[in-house]
């Protein structure tokens, strides 16, 4: 028992238990100050000491440091000669795959991912139906901002339709059916008497030509020779003109099999590669999966809101990539949890867009 005056030992052992040594790398916390003014780059960089996912957000701007530092590295003859052997891009020190579900299109976030395809920043995309059908559709007509809180039966009343709080008129899929429709005619006939084989990532870059609009990001795709692959284009408002379509003129194919060719070649040959994945499912795994034929990504950053604890592609972290060969053992990879819509106009801001100097300038990117 403690002395009288004197508190338990126990209780003071358990509350007063002295620090062992804190990691190498910790740093103390220490948040913007404003009494200087608003600098918003400076406020940007305090996150790496801000904590929570502000952290996160400056360990993935470090980690797209390291992967455009990698990129702009010169390599060798020998280097350059089997990094040539991954496709039509010129061959670089890191090959950067890109990849973002079809809302992100549909928002903003379509110009930040325009500005890295226009300026030849990246080197694949994956995306889906939605992630093509959107940035065409926004060529013929805009995407408006509602509110997440509108009613789907008054909405459906009037033709118009929800994504979050973005409303799309249904007239712009009636446009998007009068542009395509011809476009998917001549496509068989070149199928029919030429002998083009389709591929999905073969038919967006036609449809980015095709639309011929500098806002696009198919547009600047098919122009720097940046494939898209979209392994389920069907799945979306693309694949109901598709179904359309073939009750008038059937016989289309569409060659998936090579385009894994393509992406699969795309991370063998690639001297590094990079993966910034902006949200999850398919998108996530059909990169994640290309990078396993290399024995994982040299760097990697996911940002989404996906939790872990169901099991999902979509929610889990880095290190389980890790287990399976598709990013590196000794990478540094990042996930940031958050909206992208928030945090990748800022991470691109804070690394592609102060790098662009260093970018080798593609042709035609002074049209925006």
């Amino acid at each position: 028992m403690a002395a009288p005056g004197e508190a338990p030992g126990e209780a003071l052992r358990a509350v007063l238990r002295p620090s062992g040594a804190l990691p190498a790398e910790a740093l103390p916390v220490r948040g913007y100050d404003f009494s200087g003014g608003a600098d918003h780059a400076a406020l940007l960089r305090s996150f790496r000491t801000t904590g929570f996912q502000a952290t996160s957000f400056a360990q993935a701007v470090a980690e797209i440091e390291r992967m455009i530092a990698a990129k702009l590295e010169p390599l060798s003859a020998e280097q350059r000669e089997r990094a040539a052997m991954a496709g039509p891009r010129p061959p670089s020190g890191c090959t950067i795959f890109l990849g973002f579900t079809s809302n992100l299109v549909s928002s903003g976030v379509r110009e930040s991912i325009r500005y890295l395809v226009q300026h030849g920043m990246v080197d694949v995309l994956v995306t889906t139906a939605g992630g093509i059908e959107e940035d065409l559709i926004k060529c013929l007509a805009p995407t408006y901002i509602g509110d997440f809180s509108l009613r789907g039966r008054d909405l459906r009343e009037n033709g118009i339709n929800r994504i979050g709080n973005l409303l799309v008129p249904n007239d712009n899929y009636c446009k998007f059916e009068d542009w395509l429709m011809p476009i998917l005619e001549r496509m068989v006939d070149e199928q029919d008497t030429q002998g083009v084989r389709w591929t999905p990532s073969r038919m967006i870059a036609r449809l980015g030509k095709e639309i011929n609009n500098p806002e696009s990001i198919c547009y600047w795709a098919q122009k720097n020779n940046i494939p898209v692959l979209s392994p389920a284009l069907t799945d979306g408002s693309l694949g109901d003109m598709i179904f359309f379509h073939s009750y008038k003129r059937p016989g289309l194919v569409l060659d998936i099999v090579e385009d894994l060719r393509l992406i699969n070649t795309q991370a063998i040959f690639a001297h590094k590669t990079g993966m910034i994945i902006l949200g999850g499912g398919l998108v996530k795994h059909h990169i994640a999966n290309a990078n396993l034929m290399r024995n994982g990504a040299d760097f990697s950053v996911y940002v989404n809101t996906a939790q872990e604890f169901d099991g999902s592609d979509s929610g889990a972290r880095p290190d389980e990539a890790v287990s399976w060969g598709k990013i590196r053992v000794d990478a540094t990879p990042v996930k940031v949890y958050a909206d992208a819509s928030l945090v990748f106009p800022l991470l691109v801001a804070e690394t592609f867009a102060r790098s662009a100097d260093a970018f080798p300038v593609p042709a035609g990117t002074s049209e925006v």
